[in-house]
């Protein structure tokens, strides 16, 4: 019976295919060390007290978060300075956190990254208003010998408050610095037992808006504000118009010039990327309307000083030059993620697949070919082989070598895609014998 006929030759379908085969998983493998683990469900953040700014917009972040699937656990802290701490330390559990300019610098090694500014953090001066005759205080140098809350350690506050009564000539050694922050200085303040309080916030903190509205304490304006912002590159000077608190209890009663900071957010480096992206998008949801020292659309923004050296996170460079991410403006979040990732496995089907595929059918080709070229080549050396020296071999002896050739190309197993070479190679055997046995002839009766 004879075999059944095949399309292809397997034999050569390995020999060509399997290294091509090897190739595309090697580039697949290859790739799969560049896609993203699937994001964690939960993002941990370090704010800052209880009854703090940086606590109330992290729970609207939580909201906005939730919407996502993704859980915002809130950790507070002692402040901007404690949060910094927190997330360079590899041993304490957290992703994100909140950021005062300029209450400290990044490190050469710096693992943290910025999301950008935020908003202004105002630097707000409470005193008691007997402490003033006729004019109100404008300089920090008339709270010298005073007990001055400076915010508790491990808050920006302190850092901040600091630098700028170090400057004025208020120090330790002539005055005193009540290290305490919170919603309970309102009620030291009120009843005498500090003269200053010094916190910075937005308007939306507890302790800035309790003492806005407390009988007796005053709001002092700064008369060297922008010499400050000057010496300090990080402040900004801002202005509270009179009455813009409430205008009906003309809170505040006059213009005030405020120094401001501006609060940021810094993350781990190794925070996954589709977390920071719906970060950014958070913030701008949060932050990005008008209020009292800022336009529509001011933040967030990419820090004008660098956040103090820390570099800006590559998905916040993505976000402020175009916006939300391009998948997920027309994908949920968690589809916009899988796609993404999946995007990486593209690379070796366009640069690797895509190519191989082209080559492969001539490879094949080729490979078969090769063994019908292989015997044409035997039969033509052995037919040049004839005509130079016809006499080194016996007619039987030259026809055993055509019969060895024939043998072989009756073995060969060719697809019928190539049978028309396969016959063809066959054809010319015969032509070849024939010429052989003619010119054997002619030999003979020439000797005769």
């Amino acid at each position: 019976m004879p075999k059944k006929l095949s399309q292809f030759s397997l034999r050569d379908l390995l020999v060509v295919g399997l290294p091509l085969l090897l190739a595309v998983l090697g580039a697949f493998y290859i790739a799969s060390k560049f896609i993203k683990p699937a994001p964690p469900s939960t993002l941990i953040m370090t704010t800052g007290g209880e009854t703090g700014a940086y606590r109330i917009f992290a729970a609207r972040y939580r909201d906005i978060l939730s919407r996502y699937g993704i859980e915002l656990t809130i950790d507070p802290s002692a402040g901007s300075s404690d949060n910094l701490a927190r997330l360079r330390d590899p041993g304490v559990a957290v992703d994100i956190g909140f950021f005062q300019g300029g209450s400290a610098q990044a490190g050469d090694d710096e693992t943290l990254v910025t999301l950008g500014d935020l908003y202004y953090e105002p630097l707000w001066i409470f005193y008691r208003a007997d402490l003033a005759d006729e004019q109100p205080l404008d300089r920090l140098a008339q709270l010298r010998g005073r007990r001055i809350a400076i915010g508790g350690p491990g808050s920006g506050t302190q850092v901040l408050a600091r630098q700028l009564l170090s400057a004025s000539g208020v120090e330790a050694g002539n005055s005193t610095l009540v290290e305490s922050g919170g919603l309970e200085l309102a009620e030291r303040l009120r009843s005498g037992r500090i003269d200053a309080v010094m916190t910075v916030g937005p308007t939306e903190s507890a302790l800035v808006w309790t003492l806005l509205y407390t009988p007796g304490v005053r709001l002092m304006s700064l008369a060297h504000a922008e010499a400050y912002a000057r010496q300090l590159p990080f402040l900004s000077n801002l202005v509270l118009p009179r009455g813009a608190i409430d205008v009906g209890k003309e809170i505040p009663v006059r213009n005030i010039n405020l120094l401001a900071a501006r609060a940021t957010l810094l993350a781990r480096e190794d925070t996954h990327p589709a977390l920071l992206d719906l970060m950014m998008q958070a913030v701008s949801e949060v932050h990005g309307s008008s209020g009292l020292f800022q336009r529509p659309g001011e933040f967030p923004r990419a820090s004008l000083m660098g956040a103090d050296n820390f570099p800006l996170a590559d998905e916040a460079k993505r976000f402020y030059t175009s916006g939300k991410p391009w998948l997920q403006r027309y994908l949920p979040f968690w589809a916009a993620t899988l796609v993404d990732r999946m995007l990486v496995m593209l690379l070796p089907l366009i640069a690797v697949v895509v190519p191989l595929a082209r080559i492969a059918p001539s490879l094949y080709g080729w490979r078969v070919k090769s063994h019908i070229y292989r015997r044409y080549g035997e039969l033509k050396f052995l037919e040049a082989e004839f005509l130079e020296q016809p006499g080194r071999h016996t007619p039987a002896e030259w026809q055993a070598r055509v019969d060895e050739i024939e043998a072989a190309v009756n073995r060969l197993r060719s697809p019928l895609t190539f049978s028309d070479m396969l016959y063809t190679l066959r054809a010319h055997i015969v032509l070849v014998r024939h010429e052989l046995a003619r010119r054997t002839v002619e030999s003979r009766n020439e000797n005769s």
